[in-house]
């Protein structure tokens, strides 16, 4: 088992939003089973029952996280059904959420990860759970199990065999071909602005690349101030994916399109 002293971390990703004690009692679980490590919450505003956005931003998170990091991700519309739950293991992080499709794009895309699916009873009996809530897996199970491999009294080859038939993203990823590239808005912040899941590599050789997005073509640029106020850009934003933008103002609202708009890049 390695050094506990390095699994110090856990990131909490979910739907939860900010109105109920769901985060905070998730929270409070993890302090009781390890008061030492350090919780971060990458972001509890995930739309409901949407997990291809925690999984974009898990992914593209996650290596600005201390190796080790335990990633716990619960968005989780089958909560108390059949559905099954996965650890993964990539670049020395630990992730666990639910088996539909929110860890499918990092499954998909790295060949160095390691699938396990939990083996829910063996993890309740090493760890002496009562029977779990039907509704609530965040608090009785992901947050108990997140606790114990950041303390380093669990590792992820301890939750159950490994698995390969995991659930993929609900979301298509980028599909490149000879005409160009589509993809998909994945995301919408806090300013309006539309994050697709194309990411800036994707582009290639791609001399003057030219975003096609609810009827409007929109050359790349650097930053929302090279426009004028009022007018829609795109540009590649600090996750390095493509993202469509209005200076001063919402591009979701003034194009009146949301996540799972497609979106299509061309050569000039």
């Amino acid at each position: 088992m390695s050094n506990p002293a390095l699994r110090a971390t856990i990131s909490l990703t979910t739907d939860f939003g900010h109105q109920g004690p769901f985060a905070a009692v998730m929270r409070a679980v993890i302090a009781g089973r390890c008061p030492s490590a350090t919780v971060i919450d990458l972001t509890h505003d995930i739309p409901v029952h949407w997990p291809p956005e925690a999984g974009f931003w898990v992914r593209r998170a996650y290596p600005y996280f201390p190796a080790a990091t335990v990633h716990v991700a619960v968005v989780d519309p089958g909560v108390g059904t059949e559905r099954d739950i996965i650890a993964v293991t990539v670049d020395g992080h630990r992730f666990l959420a639910p088996d539909n499709g929110l860890l499918g794009e990092l499954l998909d895309t790295r060949t160095d990860a390691t699938c396990i699916r939990v083996d829910v009873e063996q993890l309740r009996a090493r760890l002496a759970l009562p029977p779990p809530s039907t509704t609530f897996h965040g608090r009785d199970l992901f947050a108990p199990a997140a606790a114990e491999l950041a303390a380093g009294r669990l590792d992820v080859a301890d939750l159950g065999p490994v698995w390969a038939d995991w659930v993929p993203s609900q979301v298509d990823a980028p599909d490149s071909g000879a005409h160009g590239i589509s993809g998909t808005v994945i995301s919408i912040d806090t300013f309006g602005n539309l994050i697709t899941n194309i990411d800036a590599a994707a582009l290639g050789a791609m001399a003057t690349p030219i975003v096609g997005v609810a009827g409007i073509r929109l050359a790349l640029t650097t930053t929302y101030g090279r426009v004028s106020p009022g007018d829609y850009l795109a540009l590649i934003n600090s996750f390095d994916v493509v993202e469509i933008a209005r200076a001063e103002g919402s591009a979701a609202a003034g194009l009146g399109i949301g996540r799972g708009a497609p979106v299509r890049i061309t050569e000039q």
